[in-house]
């Protein structure tokens, strides 16, 4: 029996995949649990149409990351702060401040999670902030750390 599997299954397949399922594991098992439905036409037809739906929506995805991509590419935040000898800062700029910084000024909201800061910035100078927008769209963010 051809069934559509709604959740991943372990050792027999993937979400939206279709498998050929034995009649007793499919009515038994797999149909009382809902983790897979019978692969008729009206069923492959609705698959069909929630993957094109699903892949709209990653392509929108895509296209929004690279517009905004292309925007903070332009932008630069200017961080005031009191520093000691050396240019070392007292504290350090972290992600979150970056971040509300971004809004602050920029009115771009984006959450300190995606800002991918290998150590939180203690030094006076200039950075570039890699922003991960999208799993295949990084930003670079400038970022100038002076004293008050």
């Amino acid at each position: 029996m051809k069934v559509i599997l709604l959740e991943d299954v372990k050792n027999v397949g993937k979400k939206g995949q279709i498998i050929n399922a034995k009649d007793g594991y499919a009515r038994n098992f797999l149909f009382p649990k809902n983790i897979a439905i019978e692969a008729t036409e009206v069923n492959l037809k609705n698959l069909e149409n929630a993957k094109k739906k699903k892949e709209e929506k990653e392509r929108e995805a895509f296209e929004e990351a690279r517009v905004l991509e292309e925007e903070l590419m332009q932008k630069v935040i200017v961080i005031k702060t009191k520093a000691g000898e050396n240019g070392k800062l007292f504290g350090s700029i972290t992600t979150k401040e970056i971040s509300e910084l971004l809004e602050k000024e920029h009115k771009i909201i984006i959450d300190k999670k995606k800002f991918d800061l290998d150590e939180p910035i203690k030094t006076l100078g200039e950075y570039n902030v890699k922003i991960k927008l999208h799993p295949m769209v990084n930003a670079k963010l400038k970022v100038i750390v002076t004293e008050k």
